[in-house]
This record gives C-alpha cells, sequence and structure tokens, in this order.
C-alpha cells in the first residue's frame, strides 16, 4: 500500500511539473540538440544559454529585469501588509468595515485584473508613474490587498480580546496594543502573507507588461524579449533559461512556505 501511494505520488508530481521539466532540461540543450532531440534525455548538455543570457547584456539586461522584480515586488508585499494589518485590526477589535469593507476588498481578487487595465494605465499616464518601478510597485500593492487583508483578519480573530483588555488597563493604546501584542503574536501569519504577497507580486504579467516599456520591466515582461533571435527565430534555450533563472526566487521562497503556514494556522492560540 505504501509503495502505491508513493507511485501515485510520483506520477502526479512528474504530471503537474511536466512544463518545469521540459524546460529545465532545454535549457542545457545546445541549439542543435534542441531541434533533433525534442525528449527529455540529454545527450550534450551545455551551460552555454546560461552564459549567454548573464553575459551578453548588449540588448537586454536580465539582471535590470531581476532587480525591478524585486523592488516591485517587495513594494507591493510590504505596502499591502503595512495596509491591512491596522486595517485588519481595526475590523476585528471595532467591526468597522466587517459588513462592506471586508466583503468588497476580497471580493475585488475574483474579478479578472484587466477590467482595471484602461482606468489604471490613464491615471498613471496623468500622474506621470508609467515605466517607474514605483508605479509597478503600487499597483503591486493593490493586487496584494485582498489575500493580505484575509489572513491578517483571519489571525488577529484568533487571539482573545483579554489581551486587549488587560493590555488598556495598563494604559496601552491601540497602536501599543497592536505594534507590541498583536504584531509578535501573529509573526507566522505576517511573514506568510509577505511570502504571498511578493511571489504573487513577481509573478505579475498583465500590469508589467501594460504599465512598462523600457526602465522598469519586469522578469516576467523581459523573458519574453529573450525569444527573438537576431537572426529571426526563437532561441528555445536561451528563453528556457531565462524563465528559469526569472523562476528561482518565487520557488526558492515557496519551499518556505509550509512551514510558515504551519505556524500561521496555530498563531493567536491560547489555552485558557
Amino acid at each position: 500500500m505504501k509503495f502505491l501511494r508513493w507511485t501515485v505520488f510520483v506520477i502526479a508530481a512528474f504530471a503537474m511539473n511536466f512544463p518545469v521539466i521540459v524546460t529545465l532540461v532545454t535549457s542545457f540543450k545546445p541549439a542543435k540538440e534542441i531541434a533533433t532531440n525534442p525528449g527529455l534525455i540529454l545527450q550534450a548538455p551545455t551551460l552555454a544559454n546560461y552564459a549567454k543570457v548573464l553575459t551578453d547584456t548588449s540588448r537586454f539586461n536580465i539582471y535590470a529585469y531581476l532587480l525591478n522584480s524585486a523592488v516591485a515586488a517587495f513594494t507591493g508585499a510590504f505596502l499591502a501588509l503595512l495596509l491591512t494589518l491596522p486595517a485588519a485590526y481595526a475590523i476585528v477589535r471595532t467591526g468597522v468595515g466587517r459588513k462592506h469593507l471586508l466583503p468588497l476588498v476580497a471580493n475585488l481578487r475574483a474579478l479578472p485584473l484587466v477590467v482595471f487595465a484602461i482606468p489604471l494605465y490613464m491615471m498613471f499616464q496623468f500622474v506621470g508613474l508609467l515605466d517607474t518601478r514605483t508605479g509597478l510597485g503600487l499597483i503591486l500593492t493593490i493586487v496584494n490587498l485582498p489575500l493580505s487583508l484575509m489572513m491578517m483578519v483571519n489571525a488577529i480573530t484568533d487571539i482573545p480580546r483579554e489581551i486587549d483588555e488587560a493590555a488598556r488597563m495598563d494604559r496601552a493604546g491601540a497602536f501599543v496594543i497592536l505594534r507590541r501584542i498583536v504584531r509578535p503574536v501573529i509573526r507566522p501569519a505576517i511573514v506568510t502573507a509577505l511570502i504571498f504577497g511578493f511571489i504573487t507580486a513577481w509573478n505579475e504579467y498583465l500590469f508589467g507588461l501594460m504599465l512598462t516599456t523600457r526602465q522598469a520591466v519586469p522578469i516576467t515582461v523581459g523573458a519574453s524579449f529573450f525569444f527573438s533571435a537576431s537572426g529571426g527565430g526563437v532561441q528555445w534555450g536561451v528563453a528556457s533559461a531565462v524563465m528559469i533563472l526569472g523562476a528561482l526566487p518565487p520557488a526558492i521562497l515557496g519551499c518556505l512556505i509550509y512551514k510558515q503556514l504551519t505556524g500561521s494556522m496555530t498563531a493567536g492560540a491560547v489555552k485558557g
């Protein structure tokens, strides 16, 4: 029975990750082998594709794209948490916005982002935020708001009100309670929200394509530039190498999610 479970697990894992495996294998193939060997077995593995991506920055600078994505993703994750943490505390402890604001923000996640494309583009053009890291970071903040708010609300709800009341008896204000009592207790949930927010912002493609052209292009958009070869055709090996490099940061963070998720589920639990 154990062997059967592991067999099913391996088959399912392979099927779900098959596109990633193909991309990884292709990134180690020379151009001639890609044309003659479409399989997963490498005949003459090479690092030439990675060397070209990392050293030839005359046309497309992958380092700039990675930096743009890192700055915008961190901004989007951090600002979303900075806004939603006090908002969640107010919603849970005072009930302000629980009936209307919370459902409204949560339902924004269900809407396709393309709905906001035209008005956001016109607004960014008017205020001069097109093709800037700041502008991209602000948009990614909005993208992260629903999930971050729901996670903070759920985490703070688990904290007994008696803790707040005891702190108020010591003349602690709402800000002090939030900073010194609530924040340390829900730290696992905060870290989880930051990780999820960073990964979500890093993988965002639509707004990166729509709001950037040259200076603030993220890696998700910049990776598509490597598909076209100077002499025509698609450089599949180079394109695969770029996609693998672009996927490394969220993949590394993804490995940390499970532990943080386990902690966030028990954050605020108090035995009375």
